[in-house]
Protein backbone atom coordinates (compact mmCIF):
# COMPACT_ATOMS: atom_id res chain seq x y z
CA UNK A 1 0.00 0.00 0.00
CA UNK A 2 1.17 3.54 -0.90
CA UNK A 3 2.11 6.12 2.02
CA UNK A 4 -0.85 8.28 -0.11
CA UNK A 5 -3.44 5.65 0.03
CA UNK A 6 -2.72 5.06 4.39
CA UNK A 7 -5.25 6.55 6.08
CA UNK A 8 -3.26 9.39 7.52
CA UNK A 9 -1.79 11.65 5.26
CA UNK A 10 0.88 12.08 2.69
CA UNK A 11 3.20 13.76 5.29
CA UNK A 12 2.32 10.63 7.88
CA UNK A 13 5.84 9.63 8.67
CA UNK A 14 6.44 12.45 10.94
CA UNK A 15 3.58 12.00 13.40
CA UNK A 16 2.79 9.92 16.00
CA UNK A 17 -1.45 9.80 15.64
CA UNK A 18 -3.75 10.17 13.07
CA UNK A 19 -5.80 13.18 12.80
CA UNK A 20 -9.52 13.20 14.27
CA UNK A 21 -12.37 13.10 11.61
CA UNK A 22 -13.31 16.51 12.81
CA UNK A 23 -10.41 17.61 11.64
CA UNK A 24 -10.13 16.00 8.98
CA UNK A 25 -13.70 17.26 7.67
CA UNK A 26 -12.98 20.47 8.64
CA UNK A 27 -9.83 21.30 6.72
CA UNK A 28 -10.52 18.58 3.16
CA UNK A 29 -12.14 20.85 0.27
CA UNK A 30 -12.54 17.63 -1.51
CA UNK A 31 -16.13 17.79 -1.95
CA UNK A 32 -15.86 20.85 -3.42
CA UNK A 33 -12.93 21.67 -5.48
CA UNK A 34 -13.24 18.14 -7.46
CA UNK A 35 -14.41 20.50 -9.83
CA UNK A 36 -10.75 21.00 -10.65
CA UNK A 37 -9.74 18.12 -11.70
CA UNK A 38 -9.40 18.97 -15.57
CA UNK A 39 -6.71 21.65 -14.80
CA UNK A 40 -4.94 19.23 -12.05
CA UNK A 41 -4.79 16.72 -14.75
CA UNK A 42 -4.19 19.05 -17.68
CA UNK A 43 -0.89 21.12 -15.17
CA UNK A 44 -0.05 17.50 -14.48
CA UNK A 45 1.16 16.62 -17.32
CA UNK A 46 2.59 19.84 -18.75
CA UNK A 47 4.90 19.65 -15.40
CA UNK A 48 5.84 16.20 -16.38
CA UNK A 49 6.72 16.57 -20.17
CA UNK A 50 9.24 19.30 -18.34
CA UNK A 51 10.14 16.96 -15.70
CA UNK A 52 11.18 14.42 -18.77
CA UNK A 53 12.85 17.25 -20.91
CA UNK A 54 15.03 18.41 -18.52
CA UNK A 55 16.29 14.53 -17.27
CA UNK A 56 14.39 14.75 -14.13
CA UNK A 57 12.05 11.50 -15.15
CA UNK A 58 12.42 9.26 -17.74
CA UNK A 59 10.81 8.43 -20.56
CA UNK A 60 9.00 5.32 -19.41
CA UNK A 61 8.24 7.61 -16.61
CA UNK A 62 6.64 10.21 -18.60
CA UNK A 63 4.57 7.37 -20.59
CA UNK A 64 2.99 5.60 -17.02
CA UNK A 65 2.01 9.30 -16.03
CA UNK A 66 0.51 9.91 -19.21
CA UNK A 67 -1.23 6.71 -19.72
CA UNK A 68 -2.44 6.74 -15.98
CA UNK A 69 -3.76 10.36 -16.16
CA UNK A 70 -5.46 9.43 -19.39
CA UNK A 71 -7.57 6.24 -17.31
CA UNK A 72 -8.22 8.51 -14.39
CA UNK A 73 -9.59 11.21 -16.72
CA UNK A 74 -12.13 8.24 -17.85
CA UNK A 75 -12.76 7.45 -14.15
CA UNK A 76 -13.88 10.89 -13.59
CA UNK A 77 -16.02 11.72 -16.57
CA UNK A 78 -17.46 8.01 -16.23
CA UNK A 79 -18.24 9.15 -12.39
CA UNK A 80 -16.51 6.02 -11.60
CA UNK A 81 -13.57 7.16 -9.63
CA UNK A 82 -13.62 6.64 -5.79
CA UNK A 83 -12.84 10.68 -4.28
CA UNK A 84 -11.98 9.93 -0.50
CA UNK A 85 -12.04 12.37 2.24
CA UNK A 86 -8.70 10.97 3.70
CA UNK A 87 -6.89 12.21 1.01
CA UNK A 88 -8.21 16.07 1.67
CA UNK A 89 -8.32 17.53 -1.67
CA UNK A 90 -8.55 16.67 -5.68
CA UNK A 91 -4.71 16.87 -5.92
CA UNK A 92 -3.84 14.05 -3.35
CA UNK A 93 -7.00 12.44 -4.70
CA UNK A 94 -5.78 11.84 -8.29
CA UNK A 95 -1.88 11.75 -6.89
CA UNK A 96 -2.95 8.43 -4.90
CA UNK A 97 -4.50 6.82 -7.87
CA UNK A 98 -1.85 7.91 -10.57
CA UNK A 99 0.90 5.98 -7.87
CA UNK A 100 -2.00 2.82 -7.71
CA UNK A 101 -1.68 3.03 -11.71
CA UNK A 102 1.46 4.26 -12.39
CA UNK A 103 4.02 2.88 -9.31
CA UNK A 104 7.07 4.77 -8.68
CA UNK A 105 6.21 6.83 -11.74
CA UNK A 106 3.35 8.78 -9.91
CA UNK A 107 5.13 8.83 -7.41
CA UNK A 108 7.55 10.90 -9.31
CA UNK A 109 5.25 13.28 -11.19
CA UNK A 110 5.28 15.46 -7.75
CA UNK A 111 9.17 16.29 -8.01
CA UNK A 112 9.90 20.13 -8.30
CA UNK A 113 6.54 21.27 -7.12
CA UNK A 114 4.51 21.92 -4.09
CA UNK A 115 0.53 21.32 -3.74
CA UNK A 116 0.50 25.48 -3.01
CA UNK A 117 2.01 26.23 -6.49
CA UNK A 118 0.08 23.38 -7.37
CA UNK A 119 -3.65 24.62 -6.84
CA UNK A 120 -2.04 28.63 -7.84
CA UNK A 121 -2.14 27.13 -11.04
CA UNK A 122 -5.00 24.78 -10.84
CA UNK A 123 -7.12 27.70 -10.41
CA UNK A 124 -5.89 29.62 -12.46
CA UNK A 125 -6.51 27.18 -15.51
CA UNK A 126 -9.82 26.52 -14.08
CA UNK A 127 -10.90 30.45 -13.96
CA UNK A 128 -8.99 31.06 -17.42
CA UNK A 129 -11.87 28.25 -19.18
CA UNK A 130 -14.53 29.71 -16.98
CA UNK A 131 -13.76 33.66 -18.27
CA UNK A 132 -14.05 32.50 -21.83
CA UNK A 133 -17.78 30.59 -21.03
CA UNK A 134 -18.63 34.10 -18.76
CA UNK A 135 -17.57 36.21 -22.15
CA UNK A 136 -19.08 33.99 -24.45
CA UNK A 137 -22.64 34.74 -22.44
CA UNK A 138 -22.13 38.53 -22.20
CA UNK A 139 -21.57 38.36 -25.86
CA UNK A 140 -24.96 36.59 -26.27
CA UNK A 141 -26.97 38.55 -24.33
CA UNK A 142 -25.54 41.93 -25.96
CA UNK A 143 -26.52 40.73 -28.96
CA UNK A 144 -30.28 39.84 -27.13
CA UNK A 145 -30.41 43.35 -25.77
CA UNK A 146 -29.67 44.62 -29.25
CA UNK A 147 -32.46 43.04 -31.22
CA UNK A 148 -34.74 43.81 -28.73
CA UNK A 149 -33.86 47.50 -29.13
CA UNK A 150 -33.91 47.28 -33.20
CA UNK A 151 -37.59 46.19 -33.19
CA UNK A 152 -38.18 49.04 -30.50
CA UNK A 153 -37.02 51.76 -32.05
CA UNK A 154 -39.74 54.05 -33.06
CA UNK A 155 -41.55 52.82 -29.33
CA UNK A 156 -41.64 56.27 -27.08
CA UNK A 157 -40.84 56.03 -23.32
CA UNK A 158 -40.76 58.42 -20.43
CA UNK A 159 -37.06 58.76 -19.39
CA UNK A 160 -36.47 58.81 -15.60
CA UNK A 161 -34.52 60.95 -13.35
CA UNK A 162 -35.25 59.85 -9.42
CA UNK A 163 -38.20 57.90 -11.31
CA UNK A 164 -39.65 60.69 -12.18
CA UNK A 165 -40.50 61.28 -15.55
CA UNK A 166 -37.81 64.02 -17.23
CA UNK A 167 -37.92 63.39 -21.11
CA UNK A 168 -39.00 61.17 -23.76
CA UNK A 169 -36.34 58.17 -24.94
CA UNK A 170 -36.84 55.36 -27.49
CA UNK A 171 -37.08 52.03 -25.78
CA UNK A 172 -34.36 50.58 -28.11
CA UNK A 173 -31.78 53.60 -27.01
CA UNK A 174 -33.11 52.48 -23.62
CA UNK A 175 -31.90 49.16 -23.78
CA UNK A 176 -28.74 50.00 -25.44
CA UNK A 177 -27.79 51.51 -22.36
CA UNK A 178 -27.65 47.92 -20.83
CA UNK A 179 -25.51 46.90 -24.21
CA UNK A 180 -23.06 49.73 -23.45
CA UNK A 181 -22.58 48.91 -19.44
CA UNK A 182 -22.32 44.52 -20.64
CA UNK A 183 -19.56 45.51 -23.37
CA UNK A 184 -17.35 46.97 -20.50
CA UNK A 185 -18.18 44.10 -18.41
CA UNK A 186 -16.87 41.98 -21.68
CA UNK A 187 -13.45 44.35 -21.96
CA UNK A 188 -13.34 44.10 -17.86
CA UNK A 189 -13.35 40.65 -17.80
CA UNK A 190 -10.80 39.87 -20.62
CA UNK A 191 -8.53 42.38 -19.45
CA UNK A 192 -8.76 40.20 -15.88
CA UNK A 193 -8.28 37.36 -17.87
CA UNK A 194 -4.58 38.67 -18.80
CA UNK A 195 -3.54 38.83 -14.89
CA UNK A 196 -5.66 35.51 -14.55
CA UNK A 197 -3.62 33.36 -16.87
CA UNK A 198 0.10 34.08 -15.59
CA UNK A 199 1.87 30.48 -13.79
CA UNK A 200 2.67 29.51 -10.37
CA UNK A 201 4.05 26.08 -10.96
CA UNK A 202 7.46 25.91 -10.18
CA UNK A 203 7.38 28.50 -7.55
CA UNK A 204 7.17 25.39 -5.58
CA UNK A 205 6.28 25.67 -1.61
CA UNK A 206 7.51 28.71 -1.63
CA UNK A 207 11.18 29.78 -2.30
CA UNK A 208 11.67 27.63 -5.80
CA UNK A 209 13.22 24.50 -5.90
CA UNK A 210 16.43 22.92 -6.28
CA UNK A 211 15.45 20.63 -9.67
CA UNK A 212 16.30 22.42 -13.37
CA UNK A 213 13.07 23.32 -14.27
CA UNK A 214 12.08 24.95 -17.31
CA UNK A 215 8.84 27.07 -15.97
CA UNK A 216 8.24 29.35 -19.34
CA UNK A 217 7.79 26.04 -21.24
CA UNK A 218 5.22 24.57 -19.39
CA UNK A 219 3.51 28.28 -19.45
CA UNK A 220 4.02 28.26 -22.83
CA UNK A 221 2.75 24.42 -23.21
CA UNK A 222 -0.05 25.43 -21.33
CA UNK A 223 -1.14 28.79 -23.44
CA UNK A 224 -0.18 31.53 -20.20
CA UNK A 225 0.80 34.89 -20.48
CA UNK A 226 4.17 34.21 -18.87
CA UNK A 227 5.77 32.57 -15.32
CA UNK A 228 5.30 34.60 -12.16
CA UNK A 229 8.48 35.75 -11.46
CA UNK A 230 8.79 35.75 -8.29
CA UNK A 231 8.21 32.52 -5.80
CA UNK A 232 6.72 33.82 -2.83
CA UNK A 233 4.00 36.07 -4.73
CA UNK A 234 3.40 33.24 -7.06
CA UNK A 235 1.94 30.60 -4.50
CA UNK A 236 0.30 33.33 -1.82
CA UNK A 237 -1.35 35.50 -4.48
CA UNK A 238 -4.96 36.01 -5.18
CA UNK A 239 -5.49 39.34 -6.34
CA UNK A 240 -6.12 37.42 -9.75
CA UNK A 241 -9.61 35.42 -8.16
CA UNK A 242 -10.28 38.80 -6.25
CA UNK A 243 -9.94 41.05 -9.19
CA UNK A 244 -12.33 38.52 -11.37
CA UNK A 245 -15.05 38.44 -8.51
CA UNK A 246 -14.94 42.22 -8.31
CA UNK A 247 -15.80 42.45 -12.67
CA UNK A 248 -18.37 39.67 -11.80
CA UNK A 249 -19.95 41.35 -9.40
CA UNK A 250 -20.13 44.88 -11.90
CA UNK A 251 -21.47 42.48 -13.85
CA UNK A 252 -24.50 41.31 -11.33
CA UNK A 253 -24.85 44.54 -10.55
CA UNK A 254 -26.02 45.73 -14.22
CA UNK A 255 -27.75 43.06 -14.24
CA UNK A 256 -30.11 44.06 -10.70
CA UNK A 257 -30.56 47.54 -12.47
CA UNK A 258 -31.57 45.72 -15.15
CA UNK A 259 -33.92 43.39 -13.16
CA UNK A 260 -35.16 46.13 -11.32
CA UNK A 261 -36.50 48.09 -14.13
CA UNK A 262 -38.11 44.67 -15.57
CA UNK A 263 -40.24 44.26 -12.29
CA UNK A 264 -41.19 48.02 -12.24
CA UNK A 265 -42.09 47.46 -15.75
CA UNK A 266 -44.26 44.70 -15.86
CA UNK A 267 -45.93 45.83 -12.54
CA UNK A 268 -49.56 46.82 -13.20
CA UNK A 269 -48.62 50.53 -12.33
CA UNK A 270 -46.58 50.56 -15.25
CA UNK A 271 -47.49 47.74 -17.98
CA UNK A 272 -44.49 48.78 -20.14
CA UNK A 273 -43.89 45.24 -20.79
CA UNK A 274 -44.57 41.48 -20.04
CA UNK A 275 -42.52 38.89 -20.05
CA UNK A 276 -42.81 35.48 -20.85
CA UNK A 277 -44.57 32.86 -18.29
CA UNK A 278 -42.22 30.52 -17.67
CA UNK A 279 -39.87 33.27 -16.29
CA UNK A 280 -42.53 34.33 -13.67
CA UNK A 281 -44.34 32.47 -10.96
CA UNK A 282 -48.08 32.74 -9.24
CA UNK A 283 -49.47 33.22 -5.68
CA UNK A 284 -50.47 30.74 -3.64
CA UNK A 285 -53.22 32.81 -2.22
CA UNK A 286 -54.00 35.28 -4.83
CA UNK A 287 -54.66 33.97 -8.37
CA UNK A 288 -54.70 37.05 -10.22
CA UNK A 289 -50.27 37.62 -9.66
CA UNK A 290 -48.14 36.61 -12.11
CA UNK A 291 -44.49 37.52 -10.05
CA UNK A 292 -41.19 38.14 -11.64
CA UNK A 293 -39.41 35.89 -9.95
CA UNK A 294 -36.40 35.22 -12.51
CA UNK A 295 -35.55 39.06 -11.94
CA UNK A 296 -36.28 39.33 -8.23
CA UNK A 297 -34.11 36.59 -7.38
CA UNK A 298 -31.10 37.82 -9.80
CA UNK A 299 -31.58 41.12 -8.02
CA UNK A 300 -31.38 38.84 -4.77
CA UNK A 301 -28.28 37.07 -6.03
CA UNK A 302 -26.03 40.17 -6.43
CA UNK A 303 -25.95 40.52 -2.70
CA UNK A 304 -24.67 37.03 -2.86
CA UNK A 305 -21.80 37.98 -5.33
CA UNK A 306 -20.71 40.90 -4.04
CA UNK A 307 -20.62 39.43 -0.37
CA UNK A 308 -18.11 36.66 -2.18
CA UNK A 309 -16.21 40.02 -3.26
CA UNK A 310 -16.09 41.05 0.58
CA UNK A 311 -15.19 37.43 1.66
CA UNK A 312 -12.27 37.28 -0.59
CA UNK A 313 -10.78 40.90 0.40
CA UNK A 314 -11.48 40.09 3.98
CA UNK A 315 -9.36 36.66 3.49
CA UNK A 316 -6.27 38.38 2.20
CA UNK A 317 -6.12 41.39 4.05
CA UNK A 318 -4.43 39.82 7.21
CA UNK A 319 -2.36 36.98 5.56
CA UNK A 320 1.75 37.18 5.98
CA UNK A 321 3.68 35.59 3.51
CA UNK A 322 3.69 32.79 2.20
CA UNK A 323 1.05 30.19 1.78
CA UNK A 324 -1.45 29.71 4.95
CA UNK A 325 -4.31 27.56 5.34
CA UNK A 326 -6.86 30.68 5.01
CA UNK A 327 -6.16 30.58 1.34
CA UNK A 328 -8.32 27.04 1.11
CA UNK A 329 -11.71 29.25 2.08
CA UNK A 330 -10.88 31.16 -1.61
CA UNK A 331 -12.57 28.91 -3.60
CA UNK A 332 -16.19 28.18 -2.43
CA UNK A 333 -16.90 31.68 -2.86
CA UNK A 334 -14.97 32.06 -6.34
CA UNK A 335 -17.14 29.29 -7.33
CA UNK A 336 -20.26 30.08 -6.35
CA UNK A 337 -19.32 33.48 -8.26
CA UNK A 338 -18.67 31.81 -11.30
CA UNK A 339 -21.76 29.57 -11.03
CA UNK A 340 -24.36 32.07 -10.07
CA UNK A 341 -23.05 34.49 -12.78
CA UNK A 342 -23.27 31.69 -15.41
CA UNK A 343 -26.97 31.12 -14.82
CA UNK A 344 -28.00 34.33 -14.25
CA UNK A 345 -26.07 35.14 -17.75
CA UNK A 346 -28.11 32.14 -19.71
CA UNK A 347 -31.12 32.68 -18.07
CA UNK A 348 -30.86 36.64 -19.38
CA UNK A 349 -30.35 35.60 -22.58
CA UNK A 350 -33.32 33.50 -22.83
CA UNK A 351 -35.91 36.01 -21.11
CA UNK A 352 -34.82 39.58 -22.81
CA UNK A 353 -35.55 37.60 -25.95
CA UNK A 354 -39.09 36.98 -24.87
CA UNK A 355 -39.91 40.56 -23.77
CA UNK A 356 -42.83 42.21 -24.91
CA UNK A 357 -43.27 45.40 -25.07
CA UNK A 358 -46.57 48.01 -24.75
CA UNK A 359 -45.92 50.77 -26.43
CA UNK A 360 -49.07 52.53 -25.88
CA UNK A 361 -48.63 52.03 -21.53
CA UNK A 362 -45.35 54.08 -22.71
CA UNK A 363 -46.61 56.40 -24.47
CA UNK A 364 -49.06 57.41 -22.09
CA UNK A 365 -46.90 57.37 -19.15
CA UNK A 366 -44.61 59.78 -21.06
CA UNK A 367 -47.61 62.19 -21.48
CA UNK A 368 -48.55 62.28 -17.73
CA UNK A 369 -45.23 63.87 -16.56
CA UNK A 370 -44.70 66.64 -18.88
CA UNK A 371 -41.72 65.16 -20.74
CA UNK A 372 -41.42 67.87 -23.12
CA UNK A 373 -40.84 70.51 -21.05
CA UNK A 374 -37.18 70.67 -21.72
CA UNK A 375 -37.96 70.88 -25.28
CA UNK A 376 -40.13 74.04 -25.22
CA UNK A 377 -37.13 76.02 -22.69
CA UNK A 378 -35.04 75.03 -25.78
CA UNK A 379 -37.94 76.21 -28.42
CA UNK A 380 -37.49 79.89 -26.43
CA UNK A 381 -33.78 80.01 -26.30
CA UNK A 382 -33.84 79.41 -30.39
CA UNK A 383 -36.63 82.65 -30.16
CA UNK A 384 -33.63 84.37 -28.91
CA UNK A 385 -34.43 83.99 -24.80
CA UNK A 386 -31.96 83.29 -22.26
CA UNK A 387 -31.73 79.66 -20.95
CA UNK A 388 -32.44 80.85 -17.28
CA UNK A 389 -35.33 82.60 -18.36
CA UNK A 390 -36.99 79.83 -20.44
CA UNK A 391 -36.30 77.33 -18.05
CA UNK A 392 -38.61 79.96 -15.84
CA UNK A 393 -40.90 80.47 -18.54
CA UNK A 394 -41.77 77.00 -18.79
CA UNK A 395 -42.10 76.52 -15.11
CA UNK A 396 -44.64 78.49 -15.26
CA UNK A 397 -46.26 77.29 -18.30
CA UNK A 398 -45.91 73.58 -16.90
CA UNK A 399 -48.12 75.44 -13.39
CA UNK A 400 -50.83 76.46 -16.06
CA UNK A 401 -51.10 72.82 -17.86
CA UNK A 402 -51.28 71.35 -14.53
CA UNK A 403 -54.44 73.50 -13.36
CA UNK A 404 -55.97 72.75 -16.73
CA UNK A 405 -55.47 68.74 -15.96
CA UNK A 406 -53.55 68.29 -19.54
CA UNK A 407 -50.12 68.36 -21.27
CA UNK A 408 -48.21 70.98 -22.68
CA UNK A 409 -48.64 69.77 -25.87
CA UNK A 410 -52.13 70.40 -25.16
CA UNK A 411 -52.78 74.20 -24.40
CA UNK A 412 -54.28 76.18 -26.71
CA UNK A 413 -51.58 78.38 -28.47
CA UNK A 414 -53.11 81.44 -27.19
CA UNK A 415 -52.07 80.44 -23.40
CA UNK A 416 -49.21 79.65 -24.33
CA UNK A 417 -48.53 82.72 -26.06
CA UNK A 418 -48.99 84.52 -22.89
CA UNK A 419 -46.20 83.35 -21.47
CA UNK A 420 -44.20 84.43 -24.07
CA UNK A 421 -45.00 86.47 -27.26
CA UNK A 422 -42.69 84.61 -29.68
CA UNK A 423 -44.58 81.75 -29.45
CA UNK A 424 -46.11 80.09 -32.88
CA UNK A 425 -48.05 77.28 -34.01
CA UNK A 426 -44.83 75.14 -34.84
CA UNK A 427 -44.20 75.10 -30.80
CA UNK A 428 -46.45 72.13 -31.54
CA UNK A 429 -44.09 70.14 -33.12
CA UNK A 430 -41.65 70.71 -30.62
CA UNK A 431 -44.04 70.18 -27.44
CA UNK A 432 -44.64 66.22 -29.38
CA UNK A 433 -43.14 63.07 -27.94
CA UNK A 434 -42.05 62.51 -31.47
CA UNK A 435 -40.82 66.00 -32.78
CA UNK A 436 -38.65 65.85 -28.88
CA UNK A 437 -37.27 62.63 -29.88
CA UNK A 438 -36.13 63.57 -33.24
CA UNK A 439 -34.66 66.47 -32.11
CA UNK A 440 -31.83 64.77 -29.79
CA UNK A 441 -30.05 63.97 -32.74
CA UNK A 442 -26.41 63.85 -31.59
CA UNK A 443 -24.09 61.33 -31.55
CA UNK A 444 -24.85 59.03 -28.55
CA UNK A 445 -28.31 60.79 -28.52
CA UNK A 446 -32.07 59.02 -28.11
CA UNK A 447 -33.46 60.62 -31.91
CA UNK A 448 -34.20 57.38 -33.55
CA UNK A 449 -31.91 57.58 -36.50
CA UNK A 450 -29.06 57.97 -34.12
CA UNK A 451 -30.35 54.70 -31.86
CA UNK A 452 -30.16 52.48 -35.51
CA UNK A 453 -26.38 54.07 -36.17
CA UNK A 454 -25.78 52.37 -32.52
CA UNK A 455 -27.05 49.01 -33.48
CA UNK A 456 -25.72 48.94 -36.78
CA UNK A 457 -22.19 49.66 -34.92
CA UNK A 458 -23.17 47.23 -31.83
CA UNK A 459 -23.89 44.44 -34.83
CA UNK A 460 -20.79 44.82 -36.77
CA UNK A 461 -19.04 44.68 -33.18
CA UNK A 462 -20.71 41.92 -31.89
CA UNK A 463 -20.88 39.56 -35.45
Amino acid sequence: MSQLDHKSQAWSALFSEPMSDLVKRYTASVFFDQRLWQADIEGSLAHAAMLQRQGVISATDLSSIQQGMAQIRAEIESGGFDWKLDLEDVHLNIEARLTQLAGDAGKRLHTGRSRNDQVATDVRLWLRGEIDLIAQLLLALQRALVTLADQNVEVVMPGFTHLQVAQPVSFGHHMLAYVEMFARDHERLLDVRKRVNWLPLGAAALAGTTYPLDRVSVAQALGMEGVCQNSLDAVSDRDFAIEFTAAAALVMVHISRFSEELILWMSQNFSFIKIADRFTTGSSIMPQKKNPDVPELARGKTGRVVGHLMALITLMKGQPLDYNKDNQEDKEPLFDTVDTLKDTLRIFVEMAAGITVQPQAMEQAALKGYATATDLADYLVKKGLPFRDAHETVAHAVKAAVSHNCDLSELPLAVLQQFNPSIEKDVFDALSLRGSLNARNTLGGTAPAQVRAQIARHRARLG
